[in-house]
């Protein structure tokens, strides 16, 4: 193997930084969520440490580290795990808004934040399970804060 082949990283996990990188990332996440009233009683738990750890494992083997998540609690299957809970427009909002504010604070290159934050916003906006009172937007896709162009 050459010098540069193993300096090179395979994965995004690398590239990122590893493990520690998602750690300080699904940390500063869960201290914006702690402190947020409207998006804090979706978590079930007065305990966010072990939301924030199934967090940190998932994000850690999504990105090609090591599968973990896997060993401890099977397939991710996202949207089963997460239909217990309702999840709207604004709760993933707040989502979104917390994870940007921890990401941010990475200060990531710009493509490895780009390839990261367009995966955070597909997984919120695909785990919304709540319609609004008022019913979807007219033309839109049912709560998914999509609507055509």
């Amino acid at each position: 193997m050459s010098e540069e082949t193993a300096r090179t990283p395979r994965t995004f996990y690398e590239a990122v930084g590893g493990e520690e990188t998602f750690t300080r990332l699904v940390r500063r996440f869960y201290q914006e969520v702690a402190a947020d009233p409207v998006l804090r009683p979706v978590y079930p738990t007065q305990d966010l440490g072990p939301a924030e750890e199934h967090l940190r494992l998932f994000l850690i083997q999504y990105w090609g580290g090591p599968a973990t998540y896997n060993e401890l609690r099977g397939h991710p299957r996202l949207r089963m795990r997460h239909v217990h809970f309702s999840i709207g427009e604004t709760e993933r909002d707040l989502w979104l808004k917390h994870m940007r504010t921890a990401l941010d604070e990475l200060a990531l290159p710009a493509e490895l934040d780009a390839k990261l934050w367009d995966y955070l916003v597909r997984a919120a906006h695909s785990l919304v399970n709540a319609v609004p009172e008022d019913g979807p937007a007219p033309g839109g896709r049912g709560g998914l804060g999509i609507t055509p162009a």
